[in-house]
């Protein structure tokens, strides 16, 4: 039998080489080295094994990077529900803090990899790109938006750089995949449901057709959320629905997919420190008006300053996702990928607040002037603002792999097109009809300023694989990146209603961020049957972010004159990361010791201009904002060692441990005005130095229950390190049992999970201040219990 058929057989893709032969057949039950990843990757879960002993707790890839995945087992084991970003946090690099204990809202949401931050980033879902996650939707959607949490068969993270075909025009740093599970072979259904703190439901459903027709298989699923907020009477949740077909032939795989999401998510008001020393939480006043009336004449409000509380906050996002993606086989040795996708948003960002607020009274003048903004908006003494927008995108890939002698050679291409607006909006808030949350926005007193955005975008990348010898290969390859973005304002703010008054929003115009040739090179040594060395090296660059005023951004400039001259001088970001390490995976006979598997990797990054939306007025209230000037503050310089492993005590016991130590540091001062900042030499604000992480975990046949921890070091909130964050330690513990043998169903699961079990307090997300003296922080979910019941039929 060929290599090829014997590892069809096992529904697993693999290069033939003694070492990934001897990972297959030898991998233990808890974290272990996983074999290359397959040809058919973007398209192809990897397939779940059923019991609890068949689980990794995370998946080392066999690469010249360093990539590591966490299972659908081991995701739903730390959470059920939980969203795919959040799970990858027990992996070593990965700095992941939320004030939801899902990890579900966006605008709280904060990931660091490598001194990288989640903008810096890429994501795909099965090869299709979910955009750099900025809360200001743009060009994507979060990966909990794109697929139902129970449907992600793997996520996994390339810490360093990601692979050359990643659809990604935002990874400096590292590449997050996420892949959804193909249907089941067989006919059948799944059934959850979780209760929990804070009237938390959770319902989940799938039906598989099973096998039909020719290599044919097909499943619909639907989710819905619904959970009390944990500091105010909010909820947050939805519907999302998902499908997929696939069809499977001799040289062919055709595969469909399709989500619909309609979430609406309670926002967090964050504290303002150090003024707010002393608060932990800045609850909203929803539902109760009349509460919410009484503080606008009370000494809290005049006392908050810039903790003052707002009515309520929320995001509303309403997503349609679908691909069609064709993988063909030409013969043994030429294999054709090919993939089209759409994509449609319809969103807005939601707070109503006191029309008193910092910063508003002025705006509104510019438009009502000499009126009494009481009325004008309601008589209720608060407005409603929005930020509106619409995305639709829509994009192509392929690429071509072929097998030559000792060479693996990939030519691909990628092009999306995305049509994208971003609107601010003012609405009256009545106080004979206060609204909601959950209530779409209309006919506005205000239209502030609207943005248009269409950008093209072309990739190619090729890459050789060259055999050298039996246990050793190198590759080398480039990609060019060229984006092209055209930013136009239909709407402009009125003069003297942006901050200061002197500012406008501006006509904008057309730049390119080009970059035809990025390398990259790796090598990968195969020292012996369980041992493997890896290196690589790669250049990639940042494009520009399709948004308007307040960002850093082109478009957000505050003078037409200002964006001519960056469109001549501006430069996008750029990063050139350096990473190797070591692998293995190892049988042993020492007493209880079984197994053990680990990776050490080394990593320096030099991280090129940095563009930073320099703040040109001090910030009053962020619901104002403030005029910036998008300025190239020079380099960061980041070095670091991320060291996981995992020791296997016969069948029934496993630890995981993941320590990091990372050094991000400013290279250059920048100025402000006349004000120059030092932040040469000083830490990147945000990225704590060390994090620990480890999972216990014991199974004992259909019984399995785990400890896991998240310790994070002390985080620097500022650019000029003056103000941090203490360390915090995270626990949880999750527990389940499968009972078998009841008749028509295959098999009933109880799980227990309790979050932050020690009910710690400490700052969770951080938003980083350029100035010296202040910042926001939004605090940790506490403690909170679930119990989910599921049935598979």
């Amino acid at each position: 039998m060929t290599c090829r058929n014997r590892m069809r057989r096992a529904a697993l893709w693999v290069f033939c080489s003694p070492l990934a032969l001897a990972t297959a057949h030898a991998a233990p039950a808890g974290v272990t080295v996983a074999p290359p990843a397959p040809h058919r990757a973007a398209h192809r879960a990897p397939a779940v094994r059923p019991g609890p002993a068949a689980e990794q707790i995370v998946a080392t890839a066999r690469h010249t990077r360093s990539e590591q995945s966490v299972g659908h087992l081991e995701m739903q084991r730390i959470l059920p529900g939980i969203s795919p970003v959040k799970a990858l946090e027990i992996l070593p690099g990965v700095v992941f803090n939320n004030a939801d204990p899902w990890g579900n809202n966006e605008q709280n949401s904060s990931l660091f990899i490598h001194g990288f931050n989640q903008n810096q980033l890429g994501y795909t879902l099965d090869g299709v790109p979910l955009g750099d996650q900025a809360y200001g939707n743009f060009n994507g959607l979060s990966p909990q938006r794109a697929a139902i949490s129970e449907n992600i068969g793997a996520a996994s993270v390339a810490t360093g750089a990601g692979a050359l075909g990643t659809a990604s025009t935002s990874n400096l740093g590292g590449t997050l995949q996420f892949l959804t599970q193909d249907p089941s072979h067989r006919a059948g259904g799944q059934l959850s449901q979780t209760f929990g703190s804070w009237s938390t439901f959770r319902t989940f459903a799938r039906i598989d057709t099973g096998d039909f027709g020719n290599g044919n298989a097909a499943y619909v699923s639907w989710a819905r959320q619904d959970a009390r907020a944990w500091d105010f009477a909010g909820h947050q949740g939805g519907n999302q629905v998902n499908a997929k077909f696939v069809h499977q032939g001799n040289a062919d795989k055709v595969t469909a997919f399709f989500d619909w999401s309609d979430k609406v998510e309670p926002n967090e008001d964050g504290i303002v420190m150090p003024n707010g020393a002393g608060l932990y939480k800045r609850p909203f006043l929803y539902p109760d008006f009349k509460a919410a009336e009484t503080y606008l004449t009370s000494g809290a409000s005049s006392a908050a300053g810039l903790n003052y509380r707002n009515y309520y906050s929320d995001a509303q996002r309403q997503d349609f996702l679908s691909y069609v993606s064709w993988a063909h086989d030409f013969g043994t040795n030429l294999h054709w990928d090919n993939q089209i996708y759409y994509h449609h948003d319809l969103g807005e960002g939601i707070v109503a607040g006191p029309i008193s607020a910092a910063g508003l009274p002025a705006l509104f003048a510019a438009y009502f002037p000499g009126q009494d903004l009481q009325s004008v908006f309601g008589g209720s003494g608060y407005a409603t603002r929005t930020t509106e927008y619409w995305d639709n995108r829509g994009g192509i890939s392929s690429t071509l792999r072929y097998h030559l002698g000792n060479h693996h050679i990939e030519l691909g291409g990628w092009y999306e097109r995305n049509n994208n607006t971003q609107a601010r909006r003012w609405y009256p808030f009545f106080a004979d009809a206060p609204s909601t949350p959950y209530d779409r926005q209309h006919d506005p007193l205000i239209h502030q300023y609207t943005n248009y955005f269409y950008t093209n975008t072309w990739v190619t990348h090729l890459q050789d694989s060259w055999q050298v010898s039996r246990n050793f290969s190198l590759s080398a390859g480039f990609k060019s990146e060229l984006v092209y973005t055209n930013g136009t304002l239909p709407v402009a703010g009125l003069p003297g209603s942006l901050s200061p008054k002197t500012a406008i929003t501006v006509p904008g115009g057309t730049i390119a961020a080009v970059r035809p040739f990025l390398p990259a090179f790796g090598a990968l040594w195969n020292i012996t049957p369980h041992e493997q060395w890896f290196a690589n090296i790669q250049e990639n660059m940042r494009s520009f972010q399709d948004a308007g005023y307040g960002n850093a951004t082109p478009w957000g400039v505050t003078s037409q004159q200002a964006f001519e001259d960056f469109k001549q001088h501006g430069k996008p970001e750029t990063s050139w990361t350096y990473e190797t390490g070591f692998r293995t995976n190892r049988p042993v006979n020492l007493g209880p010791l079984t197994n053990i598997s680990g990776q050490i990797e080394y990593y320096h990054v030099h991280f090129s201009n940095r563009l930073l939306a320099v703040a040109t007025t001090q910030v009053l209230s962020s619901i104002v904002g403030s005029a910036t000037i998008l300025t190239n503050v020079g380099s960061v310089t980041t070095d670091g060692m991320d060291f996981s492993f995992t020791t296997q005590f016969g069948r029934h016991f496993s630890f995981y441990n993941a320590l990091s130590y990372n050094k991000s540091v400013y290279n250059d001062n920048y100025t402000t005005g006349s004000t120059l900042v030092h932040t040469a030499g000083r830490n990147v604000a945000g990225v704590p130095d060390w994090t620990e992480k480890f999972v216990a975990s014991t199974n004992w046949g259909d019984f399995s229950a785990q400890l896991i921890g998240d310790v994070i070091g002390k985080r620097y909130a500022t650019f000029t390190n003056d103000l941090w964050a203490s360390p915090y330690a995270l626990f949880s513990v999750n527990a389940g049992y499968e009972i078998r043998g009841i008749p028509h169903i295959r098999g009933l699961k109880i799980q227990g999970n309790i979050t932050n079990l020690t009910n710690e307090r400490g700052w969770s997300t951080l938003n980083i201040s350029q100035a010296s003296g202040q910042y926001t922080a939004f605090p940790i979910a506490p403690r909170m219990f679930f119990l989910t019941l599921g049935a598979t039929f």
